[in-house]
């Protein structure tokens, strides 16, 4: 089983949204499977590039001539081949944070992460459930303004990924005196779904 996590937590350790992810990999390292495989990517750390200018015009070479290969797409590939996809990111400008759409630019490949035909879009990865761990400072559910979610369920159903769930600390900032109760909860979804799924 290869576990992929995608920390896209830009405050780091501090980042109350990586707490959530830590509560899930407290759990799963308890009860996972001795041959499990374990990545992470700390994309604040890391320098995905944008789709723009020389860097996009090489990669577009690449796939016309169907080099898929190349280093690269080795994020893609990876990606591909996880059997379960973690996310970790806070609520940023009502989506997520840019560093995580650099990760998601990088890793939509044609023929890797997903294929076209005349029907449309069809997904290509191996995992079957993606999670992901957010909080947000004040309440936005599944309304217009919570772009966040929306846009990573979707990406998901492009990459076929079937099943998608959201773990989020809601309403933490504009309820202080009840943000520990909020937080609590919310690990303690995060701890329940390590133990559904391990």
């Amino acid at each position: 089983m290869k576990v992929l996590m995608i920390n896209g937590c830009v405050r780091g350790e501090k980042s109350r949204s990586w707490k959530l992810a830590e509560a899930f990999l407290n759990e799963m390292r308890k009860k996972a499977p001795a041959d499990m495989k374990y990545e992470q990517l700390d994309l604040a750390t890391m320098d995905f590039k944008p789709l723009a200018g020389e860097f996009f015009e090489a990669r577009e070479k690449l796939l016309a001539a169907g080099n898929r290969e190349h280093e690269r797409f080795r994020y893609a590939h990876q990606f591909a081949e996880a059997d379960l996809l973690l996310i970790a990111a806070p609520f940023w400008d009502l989506s997520v944070p840019a560093i995580v759409k650099l990760y998601i630019e990088n890793i939509s490949v044609e023929g890797i992460t997903f294929g076209c035909d005349e029907t449309g879009m069809y997904g290509l990865c191996k995992a079957k459930e993606c999670i992901f761990f957010t909080t947000r400072g004040s309440v936005y559910g599944d309304g217009d303004l919570e772009q966040g979610a929306s846009y990573l369920r979707a990406l998901c159903k492009m990459y076929g990924v079937d099943c998608f769930t959201c773990i989020c600390a809601e309403g933490i900032d504009a309820f202080p005196d009840k943000q520990d109760e909020i937080m609590k909860q919310a690990l303690e979804e995060a701890e329940a779904a390590a133990k559904r799924i391990f």
